[in-house]
């Protein structure tokens, strides 16, 4: 692997991982904005403003954009987070630059006010389908519960309310102040030419304006609680529950990893064995989330609404255990092979390994191999674990359950 890095004048920052020997090329342009960067009179426009830049730009009409994806044969999509949108593409190295100057095009777009009104309608529909989802709705509202106003606690998608009474100039205001140069990253990973995609891209982008978009950094202070939402139109009871966890910036983020999987990452888990051997729940799921300045672990039961309160007292159970007694060697040793190995089998394409490669730049500025993330997740020790537990982040969380069970304590 070789690793390349180059800031051009407008400050916008191209980062690679190049690999000789791929197949193929991916690129990303990742943006650092995303909900948690959002005024309450902006809620969901990052991901409204994701939706307009597929809408065309002054060299390209909508149907341009898809065409040209297409007629590249690429892999293609964008998302947006609380924290960062991105638009990638992989394609076959020799259409390296035509995939190039598409997204880089995309990266100022028209943002006309006929696509803009259009365009709001599909997001009010995908608002609409999300709330037949009950994982979804849950999640919005945990982590504003969680969060207590903290901009982490915004909606990606917004509301209803919100999305409606956005307009044309807000969203042009926004894209003004937040896809600033300075705050885009271009990574690209596979087997491409570097000093060929740095010349284009210097070229494509010489008349951005610099300009600065700062984040608020504010601290996050958790909030305790324990609420049922009532909601019979689902037949199942989902519980959700957050807890402190370690930050993108913290080194600690690897063993957070690791304790998040012992409890809750499949078959032979602590949560697993405790629920859904025995029949108590149909999932009972943890993972531990880095974000910019916070991190949370997050645990996701489904069960049956008549054993909700029961199935809540276990999960307790297990989390006040495991705080005061840890874990045992094979347990770490079977979360860390287990890490390791879908690490690899996520990263080993260009494009798997596209957006951890672009994240780590986004959340630290720096540049680490796939051989050298799971060296560290494999250098975790039961210790590290148990600096994290006596913290005891499990002893005030957020539990919120959806459901036909109206009462939970």
């Amino acid at each position: 692997m070789e690793f390349l890095r180059a800031t051009l004048d407008n400050g916008l920052t191209l980062i690679g991982e190049r690999n000789p020997e791929a197949k193929s090329v991916a690129a990303a342009y990742l943006v650092r904005t995303g909900a948690r960067d959002e005024t309450a009179a902006e809620a969901g426009l990052s991901h409204f403003l994701e939706h307009m830049l597929f809408k065309g730009t002054p060299r390209r009409t909508a149907e341009d954009v898809n065409r040209e994806f297409d007629e590249l044969g690429a892999q293609y999509n964008a998302f947006t987070t609380e924290e960062a949108t991105l638009y990638y593409g992989a394609v076959l190295p020799e259409f390296q630059g035509r995939v190039l100057d598409l997204l880089t095009d995309m990266m100022r777009p028209s943002l006309r006010p006929a696509d803009f009104d259009m365009e709001r309608q599909v997001i009010l529909e995908e608002i609409a389908l999300y709330q037949d989802r009950p994982e979804a709705i849950l999640n919005d509202a945990v982590r504003a519960a969680y969060f207590g106003g903290h901009p982490l606690g915004n909606s990606v998608l917004g509301t209803t309310a919100s999305v409606t009474a956005l307009t044309p100039e807000q969203m042009r205001d926004y894209f003004d102040r937040r896809y600033a140069p300075g705050n885009l990253t271009l990574a690209l990973t596979g087997c491409f030419d570097w000093e060929a995609a740095r010349s284009l891209v210097e070229d494509r982008s010489r008349d951005w304006q610099p300009n600065e978009a700062p984040r608020d950094l504010a601290e996050a202070t958790p909030h305790a609680l324990v609420k049922a939402i009532p909601a019979d139109r689902f037949q199942r009871q989902n519980i959700a529950l957050l807890a402190p966890g370690c930050s993108a910036q913290d080194p600690r983020r690897y063993a957070a990893d690791i304790l998040g999987h012992m409890l809750g990452g499949g078959e032979g888990s602590r949560l697993h064995r405790a629920l859904v051997e025995p029949g108590l729940a149909e999932m009972a799921h943890c993972s531990h989330a880095e974000e910019d300045g916070a991190g949370v672990f997050g645990v996701h039961l489904a069960c049956d609404p008549g054993r909700a309160q029961e199935v809540l007292d276990v999960a307790r159970g297990v989390l006040a255990e495991v705080t005061e007694s840890g874990f045992d060697e094979l347990e770490l040793r079977r979360s860390q092979r287990q890490a390791a190995a879908a690490l690899v089998l996520q990263e080993e394409t260009p494009l798997g390994r596209l957006i951890p490669f672009g994240f780590d730049w986004l959340y630290r500025h720096e540049i680490v191999a796939l051989d050298e993330v799971i060296d560290r997740y494999l250098a975790v020790t039961l210790d590290d674990v148990t600096a994290i537990l006596a913290g005891r982040p499990f002893d005030a969380m957020a539990v919120l359950g959806l459901g036909p069970a109206t009462e939970l304590h």
